[in-house]
Parts: structure tokens; sequence; C-alpha cells
């Protein structure tokens, strides 16, 4: 339903007429409008001006009670995007499930207060198309860039859209499904950064970096483990990806609030098992609504190795290490944990020594780790990294949505 709020200091007679909702080419329904003519009695006087007269205003009337904040999330295939979208979902609580009545096989999640839209959905060409025209997924040449587009700005402003939806299944474009404004639309895939427009509309942005070694490693267990593809069949299709990765989807962390860089640890010399990780978590200065997380003291270059009595952790043990740092050529606060750990309710006394973490009482990031043990990544600093990011875009949500409230009520005011 439609909601308008008017802001006056004084009665208006007025007269007003509704434009009724249409649907327009690009598979959104347009927001009804509302004109006000407002007059005056002869002598009164409004606001610092004088006298008589008339004035008109329009309203336009939105889906919800406010904007919908837009998350982007930039990753290749097989890099840890679903686990994240796990982790952050449940901070805002409620488990996202597809629509129910809808495509059994939608990408779309939706849960209390997010909606999830795979940027898959906005595939130009299906699969066959794809491989008759020689290119991939990844080729801006495969995407429609401009539906994106409209599509994302309409929810984010309080229209609903029909969202194409792309079938992994069968490799087909299939019938549209209705997307209705969410308070947190997250929009994950391979280009949520790529098109400038899109990128301006979003309110953060994260971009998962997972190592070459790092992520054949994830591959080979998700693909061959869940999907039963040959070791021989992964490893071209790493290839075949390659040069369009590294020349359409890589170079968007450039633009990311936050990347979560996923590396081979340190701690073991020449490890080529890629079971322990080394991962840093990197952090823009200077975003609104966003505060970089800090270890000790902020600002400075800490190097840690957490005590042996309170954090349980086998060979080849734990390290942190904070710093500022240059990314790209913006600064930027740098965390980083190489190992894992033993005992995740330990895990607290590391949270412990964190700042600017943006939980809301003592050993929520603990209680989050906890709550999802079993999700990849819980033992590291994946599982870690996306619960602080999880709940610093909680933060950032309520920081936007209350700057919001109190901006009409400031104009009251003045």
């Amino acid at each position: 339903m439609a909601v308008s709020t008017v802001y006056t200091t004084q009665s208006l007679n007025s007269t007003c007429s509704i434009s009724t909702p249409a649907k327009t080419h690009l598979g959104f329904h347009q927001k009804q409008v509302v004109f006000y003519r407002r007059t005056s009695k002869k002598g009164s006087s409004s606001g610092s001006g004088s006298g008589s007269g008339s004035g008109s205003c329009v309203i336009t009337c939105s889906a919800g009670d406010s904007q919908t904040v837009v998350i982007g999330l930039a990753a290749d295939s097989g890099c840890g995007k679903s686990t994240f979208m796990r982790r952050l979902t449940s901070v805002f609580g409620g488990a996202a499930e597809p629509p129910k009545g809808g495509n059994p096989d939608s990408n779309t999640l939706i849960s209390d207060m997010t909606t999830v839209i795979c940027l898959d959905d906005y595939h130009s060409l299906d699969r066959t198309g794809r491989k008759e025209k020689g290119v991939t997924a990844l080729d801006p040449r495969a995407n429609d860039f401009d539906l994106m587009y409209e599509q994302v700005k309409a929810i984010k402003n309080g229209v609903a859209v029909d969202k194409p939806i792309y079938n992994h299944v069968t490799g087909l474009l299939d019938p549209p499904e209705l997307i209705k404004p969410p308070k947190i639309l997250v929009i994950e895939g391979l280009h949520p950064m790529f098109d400038e427009r899109v990128r301006d509309l979003l309110d953060f942005s994260i971009y998962l970096d997972i190592s070459n070694e790092v992520k054949f490693a994830w591959k080979i267990q998700r693909d061959m483990a869940e999907r039963g593809h040959s070791l021989e069949s992964i490893k071209a299709s790493i290839e075949a990806r390659k040069p369009d990765f590294d020349a359409y989807i890589d170079p968007q962390k450039k633009y990311a609030d936050a990347v979560i860089e996923v590396l081979p640890t340190q701690l073991i010399p020449d490890d080529n098992e890629g079971k322990v990780l080394r991962v840093r978590l990197i952090m823009k200065e200077g975003v609104k609504n966003f505060s970089p997380v800090y270890l000790f003291d902020e600002g400075s270059t800490i190097s840690w190795i957490p005590c042996g009595r309170k954090l349980t952790c086998s060979y080849p043990g734990i390290k942190f290490h904070y710093a500022p740092d240059s990314y790209f050529g913006n600064e930027v606060s740098i965390l980083e944990m190489d190992g894992q750990f033993d005992r995740l309710d330990e895990l607290i006394y590391v949270e412990s020594h964190l700042s600017n973490i943006s939980t809301k009482f003592y050993g929520e990031v603990t209680q989050q780790m906890l709550k999802h043990a079993d999700f990849p990544g819980s033992n590291n600093g994946t599982g870690l990294f996306q619960t602080i990011v999880g709940l610093k875009i909680r933060d950032l949500y309520e920081q936007i949505t209350s700057s919001k409230t109190a901006a009409p009520l400031e104009a009251t005011k003045a």
C-alpha cells in the first residue's frame, strides 16, 4: 500500500488528483503522485513571506515507510557469497527463504527485513545464447545493465518491479517475479559495482576477494562434492573464466567500501593444502555511516598473538595484525587474522579486544558465530569478518533510517 506523509505548518485548502499506478516497459510499477494546490486567505502570512496567493506542491507516494537501503556484494562464482548472505540476513532476524508460491528455481531470498536478489537474473543471454556468441556470463555483453539499473533504482525508491529470473538448472530465462521494496535490498553477484549508475545507488558495498589458490580449493570442494563435476572440468572452467574475471570482475574491488581478502596462511611455510587461511578485512576510511573496526588502538600498527591459555588453538596457532594502509589510492584500515579457532565459545576473548564492531551487547559476535558454527569458515577469519561486516551493515542501516526519520521533523521546525 502506498503511503504519503505531508508535513505542514498551516491548514490547506486543497484539491487532489492521483495518477493510477501503471506498469512500465521496464517492468516496474509507477508511483502514485499527489498534486496539492494551496490557497491562502488575504492578509494571511506563510513562513517569512507575506500576503495572499496560492502555491502548489507535489508529493510522491512510495510503497513503504522509507527508502530502501541497498547493499552490493561482488564476488566470483564459488567464493562464499551464499554463506555471507546467510550470516547477514541472520543479523537482521528471520530465515531467508525463496518467495512463497513462486518459481521453485528462483534465486531470490526474502527474510523479515531483507531481500537478496542474484544479479545473474539480469543475464541478457541464456546458456545457449552465450555459447553461440562465444561469451561467458562474466562478459558485460551477456548482461542487461540498463534493466538492472532501472529496477534497482525503482526498488530503492519504493517501487515494486517484475524482475527476470535466470534459471541455473535449465540455463534459460524464466518468466519474471514480483519484487516488492524491502527495508534492505542486497544485490549479489558478478557485477554489482561494474556499472557506474548501479554503483551510485549503493549505500554500502563489499567485495569478496579470494586468492587463486584458495578459490581453486573451494571450487573443487563445492563442485566435486556437491555437483558431481570432475577435477578436469573444474580446472577447465576456472581457466576459461579467468580472462573475463580479470577484466570485468576483479577491478570492482577498488570501488568497495569493505573487502574481505582470503589468502593462504603465512604460518606454515610452503603450505599447499589451503585448509588454514589468512584473512584480511580492508575497510575504506571516510565512508558515510561506517567507522572501521580496530584492534587495541585506532590508527596504530599492532601485531598480536593471543594468549594460549585464553584462546585454544592447535598448530600453527593464530596471529592478528592491524594497521592503517593504502588500497587503490584510498586510505584504509586493515584487520588481519591468520590461523583458526578450536573453540568458538572462546572467541569472546578476541571480541573483547576489538572496537567499533557495532554490537548491541557484549559477546554478540561470539553469539552469532556459535549460532552458525556449521557454516563454512566459522573457525577462521572468513566467518569472523563476515559476521562483523553484517553487524556493521545493521548499524549503517539504523543510522540511515534514523537520519531519514529526523529530516522531515527538522523541516517542520524550520
